[in-house]
């Protein structure tokens, strides 16, 4: 068996309660239409995120620096707060930085070659030979899609340990001068996040098992959700349709990958969801609510951080390995991303 051994998330230097955001809006948005000014405002105010954190701070997110300096702050930040991270997950599972096999690093909101990976083995003094795997582009899907590719290479190495690190500054991407409902509704959701999964095929490791992933790809939805690489950086791409194709897809997102274990919606007690935003929220939670089902920690981390691309989903899952859950009790975690696509995994603790 697989297993989650710990999470462990890092917290950005910056934040910002939404109240204190919207003075910049003013000056962001200054030459623009009242009305249209007001509704940039509304959205803001009712995308149901509290506070946001992030690797700059609002003065500089709100400015016209450029694509080059807003992707050495990704970097260099990226890099002190992942290894923090990591070094962090590893206190919390009492293991050695020499004992990971393989090292997963996640993100698609800035540009690092070598990658990550490679300064985390520095930092840490990993072993020499540990494994490394870069995934790049595959946006909030990608902490579950780590997640299964450290599952699988474990699954085929019993007594082996892995480690997933997730790294994501959207502020990092934000268009001064791109005045579009992609970069608005971006702004007013995203925060930045870092969050890192430890798991493990050792017999000696406790912790939840993973009993089954997947992926389940959306034909022809390519142009739903990603980035345009532009001189100015990264451009937000987010089709107003993305609701309203997980709700069509949902009954095959779910359904198929729980009977072949056996289960139906019923029998999953947690449900470990990726807020990509209120209104892909709200979706969801419709969908699982018809069964007595709730988000409600989705929802808090929503609410606390704002969408962090691929670490959000681990925000989500370390409140749950934080809780005390009865033996036995299985959870679904599943996330959606470019491509369009769903990440999904069943968990029993």
């Amino acid at each position: 068996m697989v297993k989650i051994k710990a999470v462990n998330k890092a917290i950005p230097e910056f934040s910002r309660r939404t109240a204190e955001i919207l003075p910049f809006l003013d000056s962001w948005l200054h030459g623009q239409e009242d009305r249209f000014v007001r509704k940039v405002k509304m959205i803001f105010e009712n995308a149901a995120v509290d506070q946001r954190y992030s690797f700059m701070s609002p003065e500089e997110v709100f400015s016209s620096i450029t694509f080059e300096e807003r992707n050495n702050i990704y970097i260099s930040e990226g890099i002190k707060l992942g290894t923090q991270c990591l070094r962090g997950a590893l206190q919390k599972a009492s293991w050695l930085p020499s004992t990971i096999d393989i090292l997963i690093t996640v993100s698609c909101t800035g540009i690092m070659i070598p990658s990550l990976d490679a300064y985390l083995i520095n930092n840490l003094k990993m072993r020499e030979d540990v494994l490394r795997l870069p995934v790049t582009e595959m946006g909030c899907a990608a902490g579950v899609s780590g997640m299964i590719y450290a599952k699988n290479f474990l699954q085929a190495n019993p007594g082996k340990r892995a480690a997933v690190v997730a790294v994501e500054s959207p502020t990092a991407t934000f268009q001064l001068e791109d005045f579009s409902m992609a970069n608005i509704v971006s702004a007013a959701i995203f925060g930045d996040g870092v969050a890192c999964v430890l798991l493990s095929s050792c017999e000696e490791d406790e912790g939840p098992a993973i009993i089954d992933q997947g992926m389940y790809h959306f034909f022809d939805a390519t142009h739903t959700m990603g980035f345009n690489l532009t001189n100015k950086g990264l451009k937000m791409v987010l089709d107003i349709d993305v609701p309203d194709k997980i709700t069509q897809h949902f009954p095959a997102i779910i359904n198929p990958f729980l009977e072949r274990n056996n289960l139906g919606i019923e029998d999953i007690d947690h449900l470990i969801f990726h807020p990509g935003g209120k209104k892909i929220v709200q979706v969801v939670e419709s969908l699982f609510g018809i069964y007595g089902k709730n988000i409600d920690d989705t929802k808090e981390v929503l609410r606390l951080y704002g969408n962090m691309s691929s670490a959000t989903i681990l925000y989500v899952l370390e409140r749950f390995m934080n809780k005390k859950i009865n033996k036995g009790e299985k959870g679904l975690m599943l996330s959606f991303g470019p491509g369009f696509s769903a990440q999904r995994l069943l968990l029993q603790w």
